[in-house]
């Protein structure tokens, strides 16, 4: 985001550098609200300083803001800063969740379902820890919905060769951006309760959501409402992080999970595992609190940070819809509705004659498309074939983040490459 010119939010920034510098706590330059933060967090620390190494698990104020936030924001369901984990980004947590879950030769080797497209860390993982990939495909006719049926689907054949353990869920969603429906989310978790699956659902984009009558729900908050019989028993983790929503800190490497209905022994496995990489970086766990324990009405802070946060979102939403528009003006181009997260990711139309000459230079169609974008116009997209994608379908996927203007001109430029391309291969 900030490559792309967004700026920082002051008061993340603030606290952050006060932390990193408490002589700075003495100027007259910061505001109280950003000191009060910052010496609470250097409280926390070994010798008042960020120089040192924190719990694994993180610094402990923090946790206490971070279950704070998950209760706000699940409109009061409990957490307990027990069980929660500071992390390097979402990315450090979802694999260490993984490696824990990860075990079995043969036939009995740990499946793991995960969205197709998805976010190639899964994928990757995966592979790294030798586990099975079990894909299961986003309804692109429905707005990338995540339909049971096809879970179902998934599961049953992936029985045949591995132990399917493990559903991922992205939500809001990349780099599909759709954001999943509350029925939605309930019957996914009626599936893995019933199937005794771990959950895992990857929420940073829970501050991205830009759709009339889309609403983000968190899968801690559904199954706590959907009763006992579930809440006590689905082993759910969800993940948060600094890199995305408004504040967009991705160097930061901040992060946060959440791990419920864990048995003790394994939470004790788990904890020594992520003793092993020390503790996440401990500016990125300051950041992760000022994400969690932002300014509130009736601090000085307060103002300036709500204009900015509501700045960038509202900067998103308006480029989610610009971008929306003027990809299904062009033929042979088709974008399901930016509901939610950073990205477009529209199905594009490749002529024959096109996928024969990618097939003689030994590349994917998307990939072959991709290339020559990039050479003609400069201008660099991913190929869906890196996200996974139904046989036979071809992708991109191209971040929202670019100033408007600049988007626009982008947008124009694809439009004219896409034009070309269809005459030169018809």
């Amino acid at each position: 985001a900030h490559a792309m010119g967004q700026r920082p939010i002051t008061f993340l920034r603030q606290v952050v550098a006060l932390c990193t510098y408490p002589n700075l706590l003495d100027s007259p330059s910061f505001p109280e609200d950003a000191k009060k933060r910052a010496r609470r967090i250097l409280q926390g620390c070994g010798g008042n300083s960020l120089g040192s190494y924190t719990a694994s698990q993180g610094i402990n104020c923090i946790r206490e803001d971070v279950a704070s936030y998950i209760e706000r924001r699940d409109g009061g369901v409990p957490a307990d800063p027990d069980n929660i984990y500071l992390t390097t980004g979402a990315s450090d947590g979802i694999s260490a969740i993984l490696k824990i879950l990860i075990s079995g030769d043969g036939k009995s080797r740990t499946g793991v379902m995960i969205p197709i497209p998805q976010y190639p860390l899964y994928s990757a993982a995966i592979s790294e820890l030798d586990a099975i990939q079990v894909n299961y495909y986003l309804d692109e006719e429905n707005c990338w919905a995540l339909n049971v049926n096809e879970l179902r689907r998934a599961l049953n054949e992936a029985k045949a060769y591995c132990n399917p353990k493990v559903l991922c869920i992205i939500n809001p969603g990349n780099p599909t951006g759709q954001v999943q429906s509350r029925k939605c989310i309930e019957d996914v978790i009626h599936f893995a309760w019933e199937e005794k699956l771990f959950l895992l659902a990857d929420e940073v984009y829970q501050d991205n959501v830009y759709s009339e009558g889309c609403q983000f729900h968190s899968f801690k908050k559904i199954l706590y409402e959907m009763g006992p019989e579930y809440y006590n028993n689905v082993e759910l983790a969800s993940f948060h992080s600094t890199s995305k929503g408004y504040m967009g800190e991705c160097g930061y490497r901040g992060g946060y999970m959440e791990v419920i209905n864990l048995h003790p022994e394994i939470k004790g496995q788990l904890v020594k595992l992520l003793s092993v990489r020390l503790c996440p970086p401990v500016s990125g766990q300051a950041a992760m609190d000022i994400v969690v324990n932002p300014p509130v009405p009736g601090e000085e802070s307060y103002a300036q940070f709500i204009k900015e946060k509501e700045s960038v979102l509202n900067n998103l939403a308006k480029k989610a819809k610009l971008t929306e528009d003027m990809f299904n003006k062009i033929p042979g181009v088709h974008c399901n509705p930016l509901q939610g997260a950073m990205y477009a990711f529209p199905r594009i139309f490749i002529p024959s004659k096109a996928i024969e000459e990618a097939k003689a230079h030994k590349m994917a169609p998307d990939m072959f498309y991709c290339m020559k974008l990039l050479e003609e116009t400069g201008i660099c997209v991913v190929p869906g074939s890196g996200f996974g994608q139904r046989e036979g379908t071809y992708h991109f996927r191209m971040t929202i983040l670019p100033p408007v203007e600049k988007l626009k001109i982008l947008l124009e430029k694809v439009k004219d490459f896409h034009i070309k391309f269809l005459e030169k291969y018809a």
